[in-house]
């Protein structure tokens, strides 16, 4: 599984007045590291904006445990790796280690999505290409967007630790 490693320090402007980082900026730290996951494969947004012609890759599901603070001054690492890709979306596994402890565990779940064609000002989702899964999720994903997971519902994709180790599970 391709994971990009993002270092952040932890800056005065990230914090609340208690010295702890106000938990909206890891939201903006995990979408910063979904692009960079991005421009790892090769897919740059300029690129996927021009080459795809899609509106964007906007977040509609988002779980995260805050298991430990993160303070002004340290330096953490965020780990990101793509766990699902299904027709018009896909889930990005965030963790957050504050040396070598887990502080932040999270998931995202994005759409693909492209300019409708009777309104433009609205989108709607479309399939990802076929080259994008492969780039992103490789055959497990591809795996996991056939067949009865392309049925389902809403899968949710979770990213669960187990005595400080990272594991992926996917749940229907």
């Amino acid at each position: 599984m391709l994971t990009n490693r993002r270092t952040v320090r932890i800056q005065f402007g990230d914090c609340d007045p208690h010295g702890i980082v106000f938990y909206p900026r890891y939201f903006e730290f995990f979408d910063a590291c979904t692009e960079a996951l991005f421009e790892r494969v090769g897919l740059p947004r300029e690129k996927l904006l021009r080459t795809y012609r899609i509106d964007g890759i906007p977040l509609v599901d988002v779980r995260t445990s805050f298991l430990r603070p993160s303070r002004y001054g340290d330096t953490v690492v965020i780990e990101s790796s793509f766990t699902e890709c299904g027709r018009s979306s896909f889930s990005v596994c965030h963790k957050l280690y504050n040396g070598k402890l887990l502080a932040v565990d999270g998931v995202e779940k994005r759409v693909w999505v492209v300019p409708s064609k009777h309104t433009p000002s609205r989108f709607k989702s479309q399939a990802i290409p076929q080259e994008i899964v492969e780039r992103c999720c490789g055959f497990r994903g591809r795996q996991q967007a056939s067949g009865k997971a392309r049925n389902a519902k809403f899968r949710k994709a979770e990213c669960k630790h187990d005595n400080g180790k990272a594991v992926e599970q996917a749940n229907a």
